[in-house]
């Protein structure tokens, strides 16, 4: 009875990852039968220069002293009439990087670009909330976004402006680069688990006509797809998800240009890392709440309703592969392998869902940008090693996601120029040593049970849920013994709170602007002469 038990839940586990497997191996046959739609996609059509639409670009920050200057840098080297278009610092920092900004902005708009510095006294609604305040403002009919680890190219505008002569075009996203792909193993797995996402995934939705998504940066908006979609909601932790389906729901158009690339920082630490993939499994898990009923009932058709509910459901594989993790070893003991059945059961799904369509996807996506196939194939051991390390955590998300809206917004620590200025905390990874733990044991059991087909896999577990475990407690010493050195050498910077308040005059160049302090665009100024 406890066999048969065991035998029924562990199959169902291996079906619902299978599921998502194959699901992962249909993205992969749909990139190969669009292609040409998908190519053709990338050929902009041409715009007289004269019909150029005004653009704003918005930046939003917080707290991120170590890469706003090149940020700053890059967009003000945009390739595009300057009398038309418009870049948004939406700072909402609370240490020097508002000091830093607004001394930066102060010299751009020196030298002739039309920088606006805008500053909120409070963090509500956080990365949508400041795109929204901005939007209210904003004098573009195009809005772009780049968060501050990206260096956007001067080419960008240009490169995608023309699609929105069809009117019905509400959003085109383009790829992420990464700058510091080869900085370690970590930024590696990072670097080929995203290009899955934007070389397998954007391309194989945007190709059969699917919903898909914003990326939250290196895209550009229609204000007015924006506005009619409900304009930016702070009610997921995913608000570029959100804003997505909500557009596209109502009608909107989106377009992937996957030859427009838009390099970006990887985080280099695990704790960083954890913190961003724990953000984006929550947000997604909360959209799917907040907008899977509305899905599931539309008019869209019944593969586009199917494709959303993988799309919008995939981190529930965490809390799965963690439950696999704990029913493996009680498996490889009670369950012999010497039936041929049983090893059908356990030992080849075990090794089909979990290597064959993800060795499929990842080689496109290392094909699909030019690089060797076999770089996918080094890397899969490593990749799935990471995942399952990340399983613990992420299934916490999921179950934070499920059971509340919204929640804090924390950004992930970007290291730039100056190393070690922001990192994340991160709790005791006691589940992740249980976990490699039990997947030890259950290696030993593979063997001397004969169950040789999970073997290799056991041990990956073992090492996923053992090298995430030790690497967090790594990284938490390191950075108590950085802060009890920075302690003690502290140096005072001036506080947001020490800047002047909304009943104050504000400061030369700045205006408020309902409980923001605002800096005078090139163009405001001009206004102001005029009317003197």
């Amino acid at each position: 009875m406890l066999q048969t038990a065991l035998c029924v839940l562990y199959f169902g586990v291996l079906l619902g990852l299978s599921s998502y497997g194959l699901h992962r191996l249909h993205l992969v046959i749909l990139c190969a039968r669009h292609r040409r739609g998908i190519a053709k996609a990338q050929l902009a059509p041409a715009i007289i220069e004269s019909e150029l639409p005004k653009v704003t670009i918005q930046l939003p920050l917080f707290n991120e002293s170590t890469v706003a200057a090149r940020l700053l840098d890059a967009v003000a080297k945009m390739d595009y009439p300057s009398d038309k278009l418009e870049i948004q610092v939406l700072d909402d920092s609370t240490d020097e990087t508002a000091d830093q900004v607004r001394a930066h902005v102060e010299r751009l708009r020196a030298r002739g670009h039309d920088f606006v510095y805008i500053h909120r006294t409070d963090r509500t609604g956080y990365k949508a909330g400041a795109l929204d305040a901005g939007l209210k403002v904003a004098k573009g009919e195009l809005i772009a976004v780049f968060d501050a680890d990206f260096i956007p190219q001067p080419d960008f505008l240009r490169s995608i402006v023309a699609h929105f002569q069809d009117e019905k075009v509400g959003m085109v996203q383009t790829r992420w680069g990464h700058l510091n792909r080869d900085v370690s193993i970590l930024t590696q797995v990072q670097a080929l688990m995203l290009d899955g996402h934007h070389l397998v995934e954007n391309r194989a939705r945007f190709g059969a006509g699917f919903l898909f998504n914003f990326s939250g940066t290196g895209g550009m908006w229609r204000a007015k797809a924006i506005d009619s979609a409900g304009g930016w909601q702070h009610d997921t932790l995913t608000e570029d998800l959100d804003l997505s389906y909500r557009a596209q729901m109502v009608g909107w158009k989106f377009i992937y240009r996957e030859d427009v690339v838009s390099p970006s920082e990887l985080p280099e630490d695990l704790s960083a890392l954890r913190a961003q993939q724990f953000r984006w499994a929550k947000g997604t898990v909360q959209t799917a709440r907040k907008l899977m009923k509305t899905v599931l009932t539309s008019k869209l058709t019944l593969s586009q309703r199917i494709e959303a509910f993988f799309h919008l459901t995939p981190h529930f594989a965490y809390p799965m592969l963690v439950l696999l993790s704990v029913l493996l070893l009680p498996a490889l003991v009670l369950m012999p392998a010497t039936n041929t059945m049983t090893m059908l059961i356990i030992d080849l799904p075990l090794c089909t869902a979990t290597t064959g369509s993800l060795l499929a996807f990842y080689m496109l996506a290392e094909s699909a940008q030019g690089r060797p196939r076999l770089g996918a194939l080094k890397r899969l051991p490593m990749l799935i090693a990471l995942g399952t390390g990340l399983a613990p955590h992420l299934s916490k998300a999921v179950f934070s996601g499920m059971g509340n809206m919204a929640g804090e917004f924390v950004r992930t620590p970007k290291q730039g120029l100056k190393k070690g200025r922001y990192s994340a905390t991160a709790d005791l990874p006691i589940s992740e040593t249980i976990l490699a733990l039990i997947s030890f044991f259950a290696v030993v059991a593979s063997v001397t049970t004969g169950h040789y087909f999970a073997t290799p896999f056991a041990i990956l577990f073992t090492i996923g849920y053992g090298y995430v475990a030790v690497l967090v407690m790594l990284e938490q010493a390191s950075r108590r013994r950085y802060a009890l050195a920075a302690d003690e050498t502290l140096i005072d910077v001036p506080a947001l709170s020490d800047r002047p308040m909304a009943s104050e005059p504000p400061m030369s160049g700045e205006r408020w602007v309902g409980g923001q302090v605002q800096v005078q665009s090139q163009a405001d100024d001009a206004m102001s002469a005029d009317a003197a």
